[in-house]
């Protein structure tokens, strides 16, 4: 499959049939998208894996809360997911990587704060979709979720030292077929063509 035939067939899976994946299949998955690019080739980018239905429960008894648990119609499918893989950036290896001889003149390896754009954030997000990818490509269903809750519960239960930031988590497993559709799907908005300007911005039409 090519990347765009993976662009195209990609979706957001979110109801899982709780079957297990090899776990050779799990680690080269996010292996692999460990390819996707990283500012100076920093390589602070990192994956924190939950496999196996134990794993995966207590990743979610902490990313959870008992309310979202008991009102949520999407957490039986998504607690069924096969495996997780948590999304960690550690800006100290790009504060460290330009402050080298050859990009020392940026001025970025002196302190995190001094980059305009924290482009691990960035560069976490490029793995993200590289595993989304990589999943459909090879037949295997995943779903992106944000981290909105516990985060700090979760360093915990996982030891993730002070500094390493979680961007998010992408969910893998097979689909059990009672996914529902998104009502983001049917929000208003500009179009792809809108969204792409040529040399001068465009405010958008629909966006008013």
């Amino acid at each position: 499959m090519d990347v765009s035939d993976a662009l195209r067939r990609r979706r957001m899976v979110r109801s899982f049939d709780g079957a297990a994946l090899e776990a050779d299949l799990v680690s080269s998955l996010f292996e692999d998208s460990l390819r996707a690019p990283t500012a100076g080739n920093s390589r602070g980018i990192s994956w924190l894996l939950f496999s196996g239905s134990d794993e995966v429960a207590s990743y979610f008894s902490v990313t959870t809360d008992a309310e979202w648990r008991a009102t949520s119609t999407r957490f039986e499918g998504l607690s069924r997911a096969s495996a997780v893989g948590v999304c960690l950036a550690d800006p100290t290896l790009y504060t460290k990587r330009y402050s080298e001889d050859d990009k020392k003149s940026s001025g970025l390896g002196e302190h995190v704060a001094a980059w305009p754009v924290p482009y691990w954030i960035g560069d976490a997000g490029a793995a993200s979709l590289a595993a989304l990818l990589l999943a459909e490509a090879r037949g295997l269903a995943a779903c992106f979720l944000g981290a909105f809750r516990g985060i700090e519960l979760l360093r915990d239960l996982s030891q993730i030292p002070e500094g390493i930031e979680i961007y998010g988590s992408v969910l893998l497993g097979r689909p059990d077929g009672n996914d529902h559709r998104s009502p983001s799907l049917d929000l208003p908005g500009p179009t792809r063509s809108e969204r792409v300007h040529r040399a001068l911005f465009s405010p958008n039409p629909s966006a008013s």
